[in-house]
């Protein structure tokens, strides 16, 4: 599995992903990610495409959950 995170281009609304928010410390590994269905795109950013989730959280898309 990559470390690459996605592009708004490849996200889709209800995709789920994992999110940190901004003013988490996108390198540091003792946060938790939020992981949620995607409602808005807001476009690319260099710490991750923003999106707002279903849930309303804000924040930069590490990861897509590709959950059976």
């Amino acid at each position: 599995m990559s470390n690459e995170r996605p592009t708004a281009e490849e996200l889709r609304q209800g995709v789920t992903v994992e999110i940190v928010q901004g003013d988490q410390d996108v390198e540091s590994t003792d946060t938790e990610p939020i992981i949620g269905e995607v409602g808005t795109i807001y476009g690319d950013d260099p710490q991750g495409p923003e999106v707002e989730l279903k849930s309303g959280v804000v924040g930069h898309v590490q990861a897509i959950r590709h959950d059976e």
